[in-house]
């Protein structure tokens, strides 16, 4: 990568392919653990901190951060965690275009061991209940990007956002299915993966996933464009990250960093791929973009730590 080749994607950022960002808004408990819990156990944590979290609004907020619009389809609902989350989307100068009746947001324990990975316990608020009445008003314009996530199209109301999915025209979702792979109906994300959505992967999800197409992981990027013929990333950490778009495909390297805390890593990941492609950025500039967001994400604790535009050309500026 030649020098200064992130400063110049920065600065071409901007929103020219629309952007909808549709996800859950929820608040994250985060603690530190020596290990992990085990049956019968009495484990003592040590809280970190309580901030604003989940998939989608951590997708918002580091668009945002890098001067990208979007649109955030949040289901904020009514009752304690709810409040809360309103009050730290105003903080984050960050918009829901949907308020909801009938039930409060979620909450999620993440439990962050001394080498830094992280476990999550989720409790499910408004955020997984997505309803008909909520999807059929928004306006997604054709040639826009759509953020979704696993946890919601593994939830119950998975068959809800698909089917709304499938009345969009020159829409492209950008998926991230997370842990949540392995929970979804077979029927339901044969449905998801005909729409040609661009699907972005961990190391462990790659495995689950080459294990639905009986293949080692390390041929799964070109049996997925056979089988799908649809753009996969596979992220890699600390490793760099593999993208592979029909006869395209190729390595991105990693950026330097001292992992502390990966929480947040693969959503602004997401975040810094969307405004990549929104800005008419290749994929594989688009994923370098993202690599470097995901690496200063890792070397701070908590889960909010997306870096802003400036913060990241400062870091960036002699690499």
């Amino acid at each position: 990568m030649k020098p200064g080749h992130i400063v110049s994607l920065l600065h071409q950022l901007e929103t020219r392919r629309p952007v909808t960002v549709l996800g859950g808004a929820v608040i994250d408990v985060i603690a530190n653990a020596s290990s992990l819990p085990f049956r019968g156990c009495d484990l003592e944590l040590k809280q970190q901190s309580v901030n604003i979290g989940g998939c989608g609004l951590n997708i918002a907020v580091a668009l945002h951060r890098l001067g990208m619009i979007s649109q955030n389809v949040l289901p904020v609902g009514h009752g304690v965690w709810a409040d809360m989350v309103s009050t730290a989307l105003k903080s984050h100068g960050v918009e829901s275009v949907l308020k909801v009746e009938g039930g409060d947001n979620g909450w999620c324990l993440a439990l962050v061991e001394p080498d830094g990975e992280r476990t999550f316990m989720t409790f499910s608020g408004v955020e997984t209940r997505w309803a008909a009445s909520w999807l059929t008003p928004l306006h997604v314009p054709p040639g826009s990007l759509l953020s979704l996530s696993g946890y919601q199209l593994a939830a119950a109301c998975g068959e809800v956002l698909v089917n709304w999915l499938e009345t969009l025209h020159d829409v492209t979702p950008y998926i991230d299915f997370g842990p949540r792979i392995e929970d979804i109906d077979p029927a339901l994300l044969s449905r998801i993966l005909a729409l040609k959505p661009i699907i972005t992967l961990n190391r462990r999800e790659a495995e689950i996933a080459a294990q639905l197409l009986d293949v080692e992981p390390e041929h799964l990027g070109p049996a997925w464009q056979q089988a799908y013929g649809a753009p996969l990333i596979i992220r890699h950490d600390r490793d760099g990250a593999w993208f592979y778009d029909g006869d395209e495909h190729g390595f991105v390297p990693p950026f330097p960093a001292t992992m502390v805390d990966t929480i947040g890593a693969g959503d602004s990941h997401a975040g810094g791929v969307l405004a990549g492609l929104s800005s008419g950025l290749s994929l594989a500039d688009a994923v370098s973009l993202g690599n470097a967001i995901a690496a200063m994400v890792v070397s701070k604790r908590g889960g909010d730590c997306a870096p802003t535009r400036e913060e990241l050309l400062l870091t960036y500026k002699d690499v």
